[in-house]
């Protein structure tokens, strides 16, 4: 299998794609509004927290243990939720999916204490892996296999724009309104996922039931796990710093709240286009795509503690850092389903999961340098250091192969 090939086999059941790129436009912006849903909901908690701490009456390293439970959520859900949907149309699946996402938000707006609102983000995160992952395997099949990076792109591109209007928009909502009206909006989105993926996907057929054993057998391979550990660092890079984007900002930059608003719209914008980007550049080469953007990342973080302190540095370092660390999510992506193309499905959510892991590692890194003492300038550089283990792992079995003399796949 050549680095650009995705083979995509019966279980993973293609929706009869369109012979033209030109029909596929619907069903992909179908599958981008679900991710813009999702996109807001998974990270608008971020800028948040001390409204949310301050309303069910518990501190900010609390309140975000509630980021920390919908990362894991995601990680357990998304293979236990693409399972469960397995024979199910994959129309009917998306939009099951965007239903308990709906339900999780109205949960969340309703939650009257801190317990109650843990679960109901918990609820929430159960949809997020399978969704991406069905999706991914969904948009995948309605382009040539030489345009699959980007047609995944195309899919994330929701949950890029939600961290330039979603994200924003239910931050300012938060603050000035009330945090339970910002996930009651967001439930909104839900119910709008459900109906555009209705009108835009084709209705599909059921599938048979698959075999757990060797679908499960898959995600033991060396070079699938090789991957999602790939997922894990590099994913992990992004949310050391982005966890704690808005205090960060405040200690190191001086900034107001304003500021901050502007900034999460910046870093939106450079999610998009580092996503288009890395999309069209993976099509060419998975590898050298993400070596070069997470070299960009560590660069960009290690200089972050300086640039920071003014505001035209932190914003220009915001932007570029936002589109180095999602232009390596389409190529991370379809590693994954490449190194397990018989089973694209199942790992293309395991390994949204695997990106949900990287979000805990990094809040927990992020965590600890702060609970250390080291101050808001060491949470970019423990960033730069989890990027760089992710170019070891790239790196090192490139070279392996090299002094080896054993072609790359």
């Amino acid at each position: 299998m050549s680095d650009n090939d995705l083979s995509l086999p019966a279980t993973a059941r293609p929706l009869n794609p369109p012979a033209n790129a030109k029909s596929a436009t619907l069903p992909l912006l179908a599958l981008a509004v679900g991710a813009f849903g999702i996109g807001t909901t998974e990270f608008s908690p971020m800028g948040l927290l001390p409204v949310i701490a301050e309303g069910v009456h518990v501190s900010i390293p609390t309140a975000g243990m509630l980021i920390s439970a919908y990362a894991i959520g995601v990680m357990v859900g998304a293979p236990l939720m693409t399972l469960a949907l397995a024979r199910w149309p994959r129309r009917v699946a998306l939009m099951v999916l965007m239903g308990i996402f709906t339900l999780g938000n109205v949960l969340s707006a309703l939650s009257p204490d801190y317990s109650t609102l843990l679960f109901a983000r918990l609820v929430t995160s159960l949809n997020h892996g399978a969704f991406f992952g069905i999706g991914s395997v969904v948009a995948a099949s309605f382009v040539p296999r030489e345009r699959q990076a980007s047609a995944v792109a195309a899919m994330f591109m929701g949950l890029t724009i939600a961290n330039i209007g979603g994200v924003p928009a239910a931050t300012w909502l938060g603050e000035t309104i009330g945090w339970r009206m910002s996930f009651a909006a967001t439930a909104g989105l839900g119910a709008l996922a459900i109906a555009g993926l209705w009108a835009a996907l084709p209705k599909g057929e059921s599938g048979a039931m698959p075999d757990l054993r060797a679908e499960l057998s898959v995600l033991t391979r060396p070079t699938v796990l090789h991957a999602l550990a790939t997922t894990v660092l590099g994913s992990g890079a992004m949310f050391s710093l982005y966890t704690f984007v808005t205090p960060t900002l405040t200690h190191l930059t001086g900034a107001s709240p304003a500021f901050v608003t502007a900034m999460l719209v910046l870093i939106g914008i450079g999610f998009s286009i580092g996503n288009v980007a890395g999309g069209r550049l993976a099509d060419r080469s998975l590898d050298g795509t993400l070596l070069g953007f997470l070299a960009l990342i560590v660069a960009v973080m290690l200089a972050f503690p300086v640039l920071a302190t003014t505001h035209i540095g932190a914003a220009l370092a915001l932007f570029v850092w936002g589109i180095g660390t999602f232009a390596v999510v389409p190529p991370l992506q379809m590693r994954v389903m490449r190194a397990a193309h018989d089973a694209p499905g199942l790992a293309s959510s395991v390994n949204v999961g695997a990106f949900n892991l990287g979000n805990a590692l990094g809040a927990a890194a992020g965590s600890a340098v702060l609970s250390a003492g080291l101050g808001y300038g060491a949470v970019p550089i423990v960033g730069a250091v989890i990027a760089l283990a992710g170019i070891v792992l790239v790196v090192a079995p490139i070279v392996y192969r090299r002094r080896s003399g054993i072609a790359a796949n």
